[in-house]
């Protein structure tokens, strides 16, 4: 029957992925790092060419590894880094460097225009912060020549990641729900493009992607040199929303959390949007095929796996990430971590707290604070700070989180996994397949191509392990909780 190819375009690689179109068994992936461009601090850019190169990298090296002809692949699945945004001209060619979802240069008009939050919030679910991309296409508007240029000229196309990467692929400017979602300019309940969110910002409608469902027809392959032409691309979702997707959460109740770069919780809500009381953000799951709205809570956590990265390559305590598991085990009692705290806020802390200027900290530390002891902070602190979002979660809700998906590349660490089931006093499901994001976007293409069913991805779900609270240690727990509660109250609240 063929094979689905999964484009996951994050936030620091891209990852191409073939999924088999008649089993939906994960064949195999090739993922490929790009560069992080830091102009100042607090500034994150990504370079489109090097982003679309590593999509065509990916791709032919994947094929390749597989044996597998491309024309072989019969549909396209797109899962996105979310609210990176992108500037570029009707040829597909980009205009200034993509601002990335991380970057912090508009949290002073974030702050001199807080009393604009209550509006935004009720069109949108979204805080005004910089993590959002309308304040990012606002910036390029006022601060590009490139981009003012192209505006003045009507040839300025905005999007975000899946926008770019589905024109150079199809010639088609356009995205779906669960991204438009993410702009701070997608009302939730009209779902369109917003007049009034437009004229704050001061964007130009027709600089903005037509919003289509997140499953069907959005175009077709032309003029590629490493695909054929007529390869229909038939589903998009945010990177986020995809995993949940992967983990078959399209219904009501389900709840994931994803541990990429950052941790990304998000709980479906049905096709009722729940705005939160406790910091968390209402968003789409995805639209369906009819272009109804599918709803979800989500907890933002910037910094999870890029905590890890940091350890490996700014303080050199590590040479490859999996080894943090290693040397945290390393302590021999709890008594010495009591006083120690990695709070790995680098780019600011999202929910629950949304404090835009908070930086990164390490306190608690003596004389006889080792490497051993400094890794296994900085996994609790992940833990930590994911548990703030379980705790949002079952506040807006009311009802405990007794159960949580997990899956993402840090989700590979047993140690991080029994930490978060401690802190939380639940479950934690490890499933077989924890590339979920792409494999969502594989699902997502297969609905849209019309070959899979809701009822049918139930079904292919499979559980790897389940990690327990470790009742020795939940009272540790408990007062490490304490005294991180009370530190983010007194550093940055």
């Amino acid at each position: 029957m063929g094979f689905i190819l999964a484009l996951d375009q994050g936030t620091t690689g891209t990852t191409a992925a073939l999924v088999d179109a008649k089993t939906f068994k994960f064949i195999d992936k090739v993922n490929q790092e790009y560069p992080q461009i830091y102009p100042k601090p607090g500034w994150v850019e990504h370079n489109l060419n090097d982003i679309w190169t590593s999509v065509e990298s990916t791709v032919k090296k994947l094929l390749q590894k597989t044996n597998i002809p491309s024309s072989s692949i019969i549909s396209i699945g797109i899962t996105n880094q979310r609210e990176t945004t992108c500037a570029f001209d009707r040829s597909g060619n980009p205009l200034a460097n993509a601002i990335v979802w991380q970057d912090r240069r508009t949290s002073d008009f974030c702050l001199q225009n807080k009393s604009k939050e209550p509006m935004l919030r009720s069109k949108t679910g979204l805080p005004l912060d910089p993590y959002f991309s309308a304040t990012k296409m606002r910036w390029l508007l006022k601060n590009s020549d490139a981009v003012k240029t192209a505006a003045k000229n009507k040839e300025l196309f905005f999007g975000t990641i899946d926008t770019f990467l589905l024109f150079k692929l199809t010639g088609i400017h356009a995205t779906e729900g669960s991204n438009a979602s993410r702009t701070l300019l997608y009302n939730l309940h009209d779902l369109k493009w917003d007049d009034e969110l437009l004229s704050f910002f001061e964007i130009p409608a027709e600089t903005l992607p037509k919003v289509l469902p997140s499953f069907g027809n959005f175009g077709s392959t032309t003029s590629l040199s490493f695909l054929p032409d007529n390869i229909p691309v038939t589903g998009i979702l945010g990177d986020q929303q995809s995993a949940l997707f992967g983990q078959a959460g399209h219904s009501k109740g389900a709840l994931k959390c994803t541990y990429g770069t950052g941790a990304f919780m998000l709980l479906n809500t049905g096709t009722t949007p729940v705005h939160s009381n406790n910091g968390l953000l209402t968003t789409i799951a995805y639209q369906d095929q009819k272009g109804n709205a599918h709803y979800a809570l989500e907890g933002s956590c910037y910094i999870a796996g890029a905590a890890v990265q940091w350890m490996r390559d700014n303080l050199k305590l590590i040479s490859s990430s999996p080894e943090i598991e290693t040397l945290a085990k390393q302590i021999g009692s709890l008594e010495e971590m009591e006083h120690i705290l990695f709070m790995p806020f680098f780019t600011g802390i999202g929910s629950p707290h949304w404090a835009a200027d908070a930086k990164a900290a390490i306190i608690g530390m003596t004389r006889d604070t080792g490497a051993a002891h400094l890794a296994r902070a900085c996994l609790e602190g992940i833990a930590l700070s994911i548990n703030d979002l379980v705790n949002a979660m079952s506040a807006d809700t009311k009802i405990k989180v007794s159960t949580m998906r997990v899956d993402g590349g840090a989700s590979a660490n047993d140690l991080l996994l029994e930490l978060q089931a401690t802190f939380g006093e639940m479950q934690v499901v490890r499933p077989k397949v924890i590339e979920t994001t792409a494999y969502g976007a594989a699902l997502a293409a297969g609905l849209g191509l019309g070959i899979v069913t809701f009822e049918t991805i139930d079904k292919l779900w499979e559980e790897d392990r389940v990690f327990n609270s470790i009742e020795s240690q939940v009272s540790y727990c408990k007062m490490k909780n304490a005294l991180w509660q009370n530190s983010i109250k007194k550093l940055f609240l």
